[in-house]
C-alpha cells in the first residue's frame, strides 16, 4: 500500500504476496529525496518556470528524470519506467510534457542551474547535519578531490571531440566529497569540457574548485578546514595562487610535474635524508621512501608550500629498463 506524502508515495511493505511491483528498488531512491526534503527544494527552485494550471511539477519531472537515470534509463523517455509503477513513483508526465519542460529549463539558461544549484547545497547542509558523527565534515575537515574523466561518445555529439588518450568524447572536470576509507566520494560539481579540453587548465580547475565550494556548507567555503586536492593537472601556479589567496586561504595537496629542475634537485638528496614512506593507515610502505625538497625548485610558488617526493623500488623487472635523462645525467 502507499499513502502519497511529498512528491513521491510512502510506501509500506505487505507479507500477503499482493501488490507485487518491479523497480522497486527506487523506493530507496524516493524515501532518500523525501526524508531530506531534497523534492520540496527543487519544486521551490523551479517555481518560476511552472506554467498556470499545469498538471506536473516541474521539480518532479526533474527528479523523475534523476530516478530514471538512476535505475538505468539513458534517454528521457526512459522515465516510462517510472509511469509503469504508479503506485512506487507518483504520476510521472508524459514524454512531450517531459521534453517541453526540458526545452523552456534550457531556454533559461543560467538562471535555471543557479536555482537547481542552490536548492542542492541546501538540502546537502541538511543532510549532513542529519549524518552526525557520520557527516565527512564531522572532524572539522572537508577533503574535496577533483580529476579529469574521460566520458566516451558512441556518435558526433556536442563537444564531443577526440581525446588525449586517443579516443572520442568528452573530458570533464568533477568534484566529489571524500568520505574517508569506508565510504565513497559524493558528487559536488562537474564542469563539462570537450574531449580535447587540457589536463592543465588553471581557469577550469578554479571554476570547478568554486563549484564545489558553493556546494559546502559557508563555513567551509574559505579557512583551512577545507582541503583541495588534484593530481599534477592541478600542479600550477595560477591555480594555487587562487587558493591561497588572502582572504580565502584554503588548504591543498597536489601533484607536481617532474620538471628537468625537480628532477635534478631530486638526485642530488642524499641517502640520509630519505624516511620511510608510509601508507594512510599507517603501515610503512615495503620498497618507498620519502624525502622534502626546498630551495630554488620552490621559487614562484606560494609562501609555506611544502615539495614533499616519492622513490620506490619498481614492482616489475620491465620497469627497470626505463631509463630517464636529466642534462647529461643518466639514470
Amino acid at each position: 500500500m502507499s499513502k502519497r506524502i511529498g512528491s513521491y508515495p510512502r510506501v509500506r511493505v505487505r507479507d500477503d504476496g499482493g501488490g507485487v511491483v518491479s523497480q522497486a528498488g527506487g523506493v530507496l531512491l524516493a524515501e532518500t529525496v523525501r526524508k531530506t526534503g531534497l523534492d520540496a527544494a527543487i519544486s521551490a527552485a523551479l517555481a518560476p518556470w511552472r506554467k498556470p494550471r499545469a498538471v506536473h511539477d516541474p521539480g518532479k519531472i526533474l527528479l523523475d528524470l534523476a530516478m530514471a537515470v538512476a535505475l538505468g534509463g539513458d534517454c528521457l523517455s526512459d522515465v516510462a519506467m517510472l509511469r509503469a509503477q504508479p503506485a512506487l513513483f507518483g504520476p510521472v508526465a508524459s514524454d512531450p510534457t517531459v521534453s517541453r519542460l526540458v526545452d523552456t529549463l534550457a531556454g533559461a539558461g543560467p538562471r535555471v542551474v543557479t536555482a537547481i544549484r542552490r536548492a542542492r547545497a541546501e538540502v546537502r547542509e541538511r543532510v549532513w547535519t542529519l549524518a552526525g558523527a557520520d557527516a565527512p565534515d564531522a572532524d572539522g575537515q572537508v577533503i574535496v578531490d577533483i580529476d579529469g574523466v574521460l566520458v566516451l561518445a558512441h556518435s558526433d555529439k556536442q563537444d564531443a571531440t577526440a581525446t588525449w588518450k586517443k579516443t572520442f568524447g568528452h573530458h570533464p572536470l568533477v568534484a566529489f566529497i571524500d568520505h574517508g576509507p569506508a565510504g565513497s566520494g559524493e558528487p559536488v560539481a562537474a564542469l563539462l569540457r570537450p574531449g580535447n579540453a587540457g589536463s592543465n587548465t588553471a581557469a577550469d580547475h578554479i571554476t570547478t574548485t568554486q563549484l564545489a565550494l558553493a556546494q559546502l556548507p559557508k563555513r567551509h567555503r574559505r579557512g583551512r578546514s577545507t582541503l583541495i586536492r588534484t593530481d599534477s593537472a592541478g600542479g600550477t601556479h595560477e591555480f594555487l595562487n587562487w587558493l591561497t589567496a588572502r582572504g580565502r586561504w584554503l588548504s591543498y595537496s597536489v601533484g607536481m610535474t617532474i620538471t628537468d629542475a625537480v628532477h635534478h634537485a631530486v638526485l642530488q638528496i642524499p641517502g640520509s635524508a630519505w624516511s620511510p614512506a608510509v601508507e594512510p593507515g599507517g603501515q610503512v610502505r615495503d620498497g618507498a621512501w620519502v624525502a622534502e625538497l626546498a630551495g630554488d625548485v620552490l621559487k614562484g610558488w606560494p609562501a609555506g608550500m611544502r615539495l614533499i617526493v616519492r622513490k620506490e623500488r619498481p614492482v616489475r623487472r620491465e620497469a627497470l629498463l626505463i631509463r630517464t635523462e636529466v642534462g647529461d645525467l643518466r639514470r
